[in-house]
């Protein structure tokens, strides 16, 4: 699985037989020692963050980052059809261990041409796959997802639901919703509760209105779930995303920051005794490096890396805590240095990159808003440090027909910056990681689901035959009639037929109607590729 970190791991495993022939008096209590094992899981991803975007921001900060001291190795990133992936199958491969397609969510890809990764049999494409989350839940550990972007957006999504294509909120946030997870922390109310906007919910159902019948503590603001005493926390800061770190104090400052809702996720988290997952993401990186902003990026990063700082703190305390962190891609191509530097870049010290980017108070984003709110063009500009303007740079905002793309090219051009696209990248970026069981080396990203499943002692194997069968294929095989009920069109349902006997599961929800009674399952029901994937456990209930 991790093969340069087995050859470490063998080279590791020398060196202790060697000091353990010189020290043989201490060699049975060596023997009887109990390695520690990884009860808690933190999973971190800052999406779309090259190296040369962690890199920006080091030297931004002036210091080391947190990351810096776990730095293990490397992460590739390929899907199973390209070079350069998409967060949704990199998130379905970090999480579920299999690689997958453009768009797909937690289910097994229908297109193959990666060399490396194993096809995918006929029947199988488009099956869902069982994450790492769910096994943890299974165990009876508390799981919880956060993300500055909405909950609902590719990268927690594939740590928490199963879905054909990654703008199907409706679907996604229902699955998350039925999950049952502990802490829920991030943007995408809307997608929540019905109404005319684009990701309210079609189907009008309002999970508000169901949130304290499922036990949850329902918060808004920072001052809410920092005093907040519940076991479950459900908390959606914005209808859509959350603010960037650096426009939050001026624009949202009732939104808390990534590290608060890291600490208070761990300490809600870590009372239960099993044992936590929890998923931790800095969205927005991904969003500034599309935008090729330097100070969205660096600023978001720095914010990640504060989040880092905060699940070091526990899991050097705890002792029983892996925490990994790494980019799911790379995006932007970012650089210090561009065509400017061809033949100076010997002779230009740090402040040349640096200084211009200090002088700015505010992200790309931040700072357009601003000009919609009436700013002139001149006063947006100083907000993202783009002051003392001279003839050339103010000749090109008065022409401009995208003040975003100019922005960033002017302060970019001011600060030496380079961008090479604004789309993700296929480089294989850095692996930090801390505890026990912690992967390290040149790893895969399906690796990393396989190191977390090892450490929590999940079998992804086991757990995928336990959390999603074929529903159609078993209740068949059981002399069962089988039909799809689709005349609520964006809630379809299973309905199962035999001997008198009914039972009906509910699209996107852990729920199955029994002869009229509800039951709870497990996991949730998905409906793809025209297909319904169930629980086992929902068989076994309807063989009774």
């Amino acid at each position: 699985m991790f093969q340069h970190g087995k050859k470490l791991a063998a080279i590791a495993l020398a060196g202790t037989v060697a000091v353990g022939s010189l020290l043989s008096g201490t060699s049975s209590y060596s023997a009887k020692q109990k390695e520690p094992e990884a009860k808690n899981v933190i999973m971190m991803v800052m999406d779309g963050t090259s190296a040369g975007a962690t890199t920006l921001a080091r030297w931004y900060k002036g210091g080391p980052l947190e990351m810096d001291s776990i730095v293990t190795g490397g992460v590739r990133t390929h899907s199973a059809e390209s070079a350069i992936t998409d967060s949704a199958p990199a998130a379905t491969a970090l999480a579920t261990g299999y690689k997958s397609n453009d768009k797909y969510v937690g289910i097994l890809p229908d297109k193959v041409n990666s060399p490396g990764v194993a096809p995918v049999k006929k029947e199988d494409m488009l099956k869902p796959v069982a994450n790492v989350l769910e096994g943890a839940k299974v165990a009876g550990k508390s799981t919880g997802i956060i993300a500055t972007s909405e909950i609902q957006h590719a990268t927690p999504a594939g740590f928490s639901a199963h879905a054909s294509h990654r703008s199907n909120y409706g679907d996604i946030a229902e699955q998350q919703f039925y999950q049952g997870m502990d802490v829920v922390l991030g943007g995408g109310k809307d997608s929540l509760i019905p109404g005319t906007g684009r990701n309210n919910r079609a189907d009008n159902e309002n999970f508000l209105g169901l949130m304290q019948s499922r036990g949850y503590d329902f918060v808004e603001t920072r001052d809410q779930l920092l005093n907040s005493k519940s076991k479950k926390i459900w908390g959606a800061f914005a209808n859509g995303a959350m603010a960037y770190d650096m426009d939050r104090a001026k624009n949202r400052p009732q939104e808390p920051t990534l590290a608060e809702m890291t600490k208070k996720a761990i300490d809600t988290m870590s009372q239960n005794k099993k044992g936590f997952f929890l998923f931790v993401e800095g969205s927005k990186v991904d969003w500034a490096a599309h935008a090729n902003d330097p100070i969205g990026i660096i600023g978001d990063v720095l914010a990640f890396d504060d989040a880092v700082g905060e699940a070091l703190k526990f899991a050097k305390k705890d002792g029983n805590t892996m925490v990994i962190a790494v980019s799911d891609h790379g995006n932007s191509g970012i650089t210090m240095g561009n065509v400017n530097t061809n033949t100076n870049y010997p002779e230009l010290p740090v402040s040349d990159y640096i200084d211009p980017l200090k002088k700015a108070t505010m992200t790309l984003e931040g700072a357009i808003n601003e000009h919609r709110k009436g700013k002139s063009v001149e006063e947006a500009a100083k907000l993202y440090g783009l002051d003392n303007l001279n003839d050339k740079e103010r000749q090109a905002l008065t022409a401009s027909k995208d003040l975003s793309k100019t922005f960033v090219e002017l302060l970019s051009a001011r600060a030496n910056i380079g961008f090479s696209t604004g789309g993700h990248t296929g480089e294989d970026v850095f692996l930090y990681s801390y505890g026990p069981d912690r992967p390290f080396g040149l790893v895969d990203n399906t690796d990393i689901a396989k190191a977390m499943a090892k450490g929590m002692k999940i079998n992804l194997d086991d757990l995928n035959k336990r959390m999603f069968v074929d529903a159609e294929a078993e209740f068949t095989a059981l002399g069962a009639t089988v039909t799809i009920d689709k005349s609520d069109k964006a809630n379809p349902v299973l309905v199962v037929e035999r001997n008198g006997k009914t039972a009906r599961f509910l699209q996107n929800k852990n729920l199955m109607i029994h002869n009229g009674k509800l039951k709870e399952l497990e996991g949730v029901n998905v409906y793809t590729n025209n297909k319904f994937y169930i629980p086992r456990q929902g068989v076994d209930i309807f063989k009774k």
